[in-house]
């Protein structure tokens, strides 16, 4: 199946072992895959998704890609700069009040040129997504919608493709460890595990959403996407392994747990992570590690899945010193 893509990321990207951290912990043996190194402004998972989403966008002559989220949100400095790469304008759609000095991932965003749209409240953020691309396209900018986190079927495609670069790596792993929020990634992973025939399991750290939310767009998801790639999988919601215990603070909080883990990262392994995404799953594995959840003889891989800026930003800065 010819499915258009842009090559923007620098892949495979490369697995590490993690044994002071490990160590540390007297838990399984950790890997890590550093999807925080994929290359475009800083890298992160979003890249890996944009490539297939660009391709698209490029194929149905697009000329301006629109996609929103958060103020320090990863996806959309990973779409300004692809943006930027690929000769199409930018229109960001960013939840929060505009801030009176732009720092982390915003002050990216501005650098790579994209056009910012603020929304004060996030129950007004799909209206106004929607209206800016009806703007756009009145104005025959030939726009492109990318959904949040770049999480449709199209997207997803990415993480499937990701599940046969880690298998053609012959890394043995039992679990794979990551960060889920609007379900993209998850999805890709899915599909790509049974379309490829990965032997072990794929558990989500969910940062926001509830386990039945994620259980039931991830099953939908991944079967999309599995079409996509080849014939359709059916999945269903016990499908998925969703564990939505630790991000009952909200979204973007940081609490000890993040903090904790962030902190045990860059001290034992000197790896950052981010306070957002990669802080809250990685706090989330290690309650798990310390739950005896994965047997001593088990391997678990950690999906760094990037967005390290954000430790830069205002409102997450001063929770490290």
């Amino acid at each position: 199946m010819d499915i258009p893509r842009l090559n923007i990321a620098y892949l495979p990207t490369p697995i590490e072992e993690l044994p002071r951290l490990s160590g540390a912990l007297r838990g399984p043996r950790l890997l890590v895959k550093r999807d925080d190194q994929t290359g475009l402004a800083f890298g992160g998972n979003k890249t890996r998704k944009l490539e297939f989403l660009l391709g698209e966008a490029r194929e149905q002559g697009a000329k301006t890609l629109i996609t929103g989220g958060a103020i320090q949100s990863n996806h959309c400095r990973q779409t300004a700069a692809a943006a930027a790469r690929f000769g199409f304008n930018c229109i960001l759609v960013l939840t929060g009040d505009k801030p009176q000095h732009a720092s982390g991932n915003l002050l990216l965003d501005q650098l790579l040129g994209a056009q910012i749209v603020y929304v004060a409240d996030r129950k007004d953020r799909d209206r106004i997504l929607q209206e800016t691309f009806d703007r756009a396209a009145a104005a025959k900018k030939k726009p492109y919608l990318i959904p949040y986190g770049g999480s449709n079927p199209t997207g997803a495609l990415g993480y499937a493709f990701a599940m046969k670069e880690l298998i053609d790596q012959n890394v043995n792993a039992d679990w794979i460890v990551f960060a889920t929020s609007s379900g993209g990634t998850q999805a890709g992973l899915l599909a790509g595990h049974r379309t490829f025939g990965f032997a072990g399991k794929v558990l989500g750290i969910s940062v926001d959403e509830s386990e039945e939310w994620l259980k039931e767009e991830v099953s939908k998801l991944a079967s999309d996407t599995s079409e996509k790639v080849g014939e359709r999988i059916e999945f269903t919601p016990g499908d998925v392994l969703v564990n939505a215990d630790y991000c009952s603070a909200g979204y973007g909080v940081v609490t000890e747990r993040e903090r904790e883990a962030i902190e045990l990262f860059a001290r034992y392994e000197g790896l950052l992570l981010d306070p957002v995404y990669t802080g809250r799953a990685a706090a989330g594995m290690i309650d798990l590690i310390r739950k005896d959840f994965f047997k001593k003889a088990e391997t678990v891989l950690f999906l760094h899945t990037g967005g390290q800026m954000a430790l830069f930003a205002h409102q997450y800065a001063d929770k490290f010193q």
